[in-house]
């Protein structure tokens, strides 16, 4: 007998039989339940996936709206363009990455290979410009200057240029209107990234991967009201593509339109004028260094004392800010970011800061004033103040005698201010100050006309500036104590004294800060934009505006016009007597004090003027210029670095702006058909029923304008300028230079 089974199979056999049945009906059964789950309890969710795999869309990009100024005239707007784009996920799909076709379009482009193959390449932090910072999944622009035969080319032979576009695009443009440049005011747009999609996806005011999106100035503040909102057109199209119905479709809202408070011609003036100050200044000799002036980047603004807005804002050096649009080349990004390019894209107007010299005293004259100092008292004016064995001289070694306050800003009177912040000082317990906290009367009035802070001005990143007080120094002691213990030397350098200082005692107030910040210098910092918000009160009554660019948003169909209205920031903290005082003090400035050489004929009883010269001292380079101003209507305000002394350097081109706004006559008449803005621009401009913006003509350069057929006077050094009016005295500014010794725990200053 056997023990085989009939079937001839095996136990052993049998055993691996049912395993295997096992097996494949647990992966039939693990198949039914995938199907089950897939098809019945998310069937409808992976329909509606799948249907959206036969849906397309093609994205409208909204029209941007334009930036105008005061009178309506673009400063930038949209012009329609040859645009040549390439789609990087065609190209990448190439054996090649597309290097071939990339080279064929440099070919027909009249560029270089390397050039178009780099505006593909995606920006990291390894990737110089230029490179493409936007989505990679979007057309990105080759060039933005294609001529019809080109893009005949390239659409004619569109086997040869897979991945390549060719069409015709609203383009930004920065029309500079009478060659009004405007750039750090306006400022640039560049592609939105993914990051930015992201972030902005459940906003009111979500990207698309074809916007763009303005990275500076105006462009990026009024971001969201400029962009509009681009349409989307849904198409259905089967497996192989083809548009087989048209699914929904929104359509492109065009951008609103900004009407700024700049006037196009003040602006060119504005520019026009702080280029020659700057040019005038380099040829002046500087007895301190033993070298011209560098004059190498300045600031001026222009505005209106009785409402905040801002007529004009110019900065120096600056560019072109249509280099961004299309793309930016390497060359240009080089120039504008490069070591040597001293930064154009810097506005110095609100991100500029240094120390105010002189213009500062109105705010320690305020202060005096608080702490209980007679406006008419009789304070020493002597040639020199001492401390400590160290000697402060007054300017050019004058001796005044005792005068007041008023007076003292007229001939701007250091030895005054010395005295009077020393003697605060000394009240308030000196080095180490008596129980309770100190009066600090020169510091809080700093602080209560708004310095050290932002002004509010409707622009992206302005700068704070500085009050040094007790707080900051305590704050900045801390955080430099160890730099300063090792490398401070007790007889070593300059520099090496002031560390040993600062380590040891670098959180105190000392005699010799109190006495340089009294003046406007030592650590303080200010802007010009925080200069233009004080001068312009006192020149309204004591009203500080938020300062402001933006006039009113208009929508593209005219029909809703929302007003920006002038916001109050604060009162200043002087009494109507002082506020006089001061106004009789600073008239006095254009007429018998520091800047009368400059202003000399000039028709003070129809047009009066007041002023604040500074000249700063920053260790290591030249003197920075000064000067604030204001007429019952503006406010200017004008810095140059390393130019000199605040009139000198700045006083020929503020004059001339303001004889450009009131048509004032190089022999001091006036003439009111020359004059472009005797008074503020008060009303928006016209607005058309289909929603266009009506604008006047603008001359083709209002400085040169204004200027022709005007007699040439010398300027110090010789210079010939055009229609510029006589002054004072034809000699080297270096006239008003003064030298000061450092007082103890200070630095060597000037005014």
């Amino acid at each position: 007998m056997t023990n085989i089974p009939e079937t001839g199979r095996t136990p052993r056999v049998q055993i691996r039989l049912v395993v295997i049945q096992i097996l494949v009906l647990s992966l039939l059964g693990t198949l039914g339940g995938r199907l089950w789950y897939l098809q019945i309890r998310e069937g409808d969710e992976y329909a509606k996936e799948a249907s959206g795999n036969h849906v397309q869309q093609v994205v409208d990009p909204a029209v941007r709206g334009s930036i105008l100024d005061a009178r309506g005239v673009p400063i930038a707007d949209n012009e329609t363009r040859l645009v040549v784009s390439a789609s990087r996920t065609d190209l990448l799909k190439m054996e090649d990455d597309g290097k071939a076709v990339l080279t064929k379009l440099a070919g027909v482009l009249g560029m270089k290979p390397q050039e178009v193959m780099a505006k593909v390449r995606l920006c990291d932090a390894k990737t110089p410009q230029p490179c493409w910072n936007g989505s990679p999944y979007q057309p990105i622009p080759i060039t933005d200057e294609a001529t019809v035969k080109q893009a005949l080319q390239i659409r004619e032979r569109a086997e040869d240029f897979p991945g390549i576009t060719a069409e015709p695009q609203a383009v930004r443009r920065y029309a500079s209107p009478g060659k009004s440049n405007t750039a750090q005011v306006l400022g640039y747009l560049s592609p939105v990234t993914d990051e930015e999609i992201t972030k902005a996806r459940d906003t009111d005011s979500p990207y698309l991967r074809s916007d763009q999106v303005g990275r500076s100035g105006l462009e990026r503040q009024y971001d969201k009201e400029l962009r509009g909102k681009a349409g989307v057109t849904r198409y259905e199209v089967d497996n192989l593509g083809r548009v087989i119905g048209k699914a929904e479709a929104d359509a492109a809202q065009p951008g609103s339109n900004l009407v700024t408070s700049i006037d196009a011609r003040v602006q060119r003036v504005a520019e026009y004028e702080l280029h020659q100050a700057m040019k005038t200044a380099r040829k002046q000799f500087d007895k301190i260094t033993g070298e011209n002036y560098k004059a190498d980047s300045g600031a001026v603004v222009v505005m209106e004392a009785k409402t905040g807005r801002i007529v004009s804002m110019a900065s120096a050096p600056t560019y072109d800010p249509n280099a961004w649009v299309g793309g930016i080349s390497a060359k240009d990004y080089r120039i504008l970011t490069g070591k040597d390019s001293n930064y154009p894209l810097l506005n110095r107007a609100i991100q500029g800061q240094s120390a105010p010299g002189s213009t500062f005293k109105v705010v320690s004259t305020a202060a005096a004033v608080e702490a209980g100092y007679e406006w008419d008292g009789g304070y020493p004016c002597t040639s020199s103040y001492s401390v400590g064995g160290q000697v402060f001289k007054n300017f050019e070694g004058e001796n005044f005698g005792p005068i007041s306050l008023g007076r003292a800003l007229e001939v701007s009177c250091d030895t005054v201010f010395y005295g009077l912040a020393d003697r605060e000082w000394k009240r308030d317990g000196g080095i180490n100050p008596k129980k309770g906290e100190p009066k600090d009367y020169f510091y809080k009035a700093a602080h209560q006309f708004g310095l050290g802070k932002e002004t509010g001005v409707d622009l992206p990143n302005e700068v704070t500036g500085r009050v040094p007080d007790r707080q900051w120094k305590e704050a900045y002691w801390k955080a430099n104590k160890e730099s300063w213990c090792r490398t401070g030397k007790k007889d070593g350098s300059y520099v090496e004294k002031i560390a040993y200082e600062n380590c040891l005692e670098g959180n105190k107030m000392r005699e010799g800060d109190s006495i340089n910040y009294s003046i406007g210098q030592g650590d303080t910092l200010v802007t010009p934009i925080q200069e233009a918000m004080i001068y312009g009160a006192l020149a309204n009554g004591g009203t500080e505006y938020v300062p402001t660019i933006g006039k009113a948003i208009v929508s593209a169909d005219g029909k809703t016009v929302q007003e920006i209205k002038p916001r109050v920031r604060a009162k200043l903290p002087i009494s109507q007597a002082t506020h006089e005082g001061m106004n009789k003090a600073l008239a006095g400035v254009v007429t018998s004090g520091t800047a009368a050489w400059k202003f000399q004929g000039w028709p003070q009883d129809k047009i009066e003027l007041h002023a604040k010269t500074g000249t700063a001292e920053v260790y290591g380079k030249q003197t920075t210029s000064w000067l604030a101003t204001y007429s019952k209507d503006y406010t200017i305000v004008m810095t140059i670095s390393q130019a000199g002394t605040g009139s000198g350097a700045s006083g020929e081109a503020v004059r001339n702006i303001y004889s450009a706004l009131y048509g004032v006559r190089a022999d001091g008449s006036i003439d009111n058909k020359k004059a472009l803005l005797p008074a503020p621009q008060k009303s928006l401009p016209k607005i058309k029923a289909d929603g266009s913006i009506t604008a006047p003509k603008i001359a083709k350069d209002p400085a040169k304008e204004l200027k022709a057929g005007k007699k040439a006077v010398t300027e110090p050094g010789g210079q010939q300028v055009p229609g510029t009016a006589p002054t004072a005295t034809t000699g080297n500014q270096n006239t008003r230079r003064r030298r000061r010794p450092r007082g103890k725990g200070g630095r060597r200053m000037l005014t």
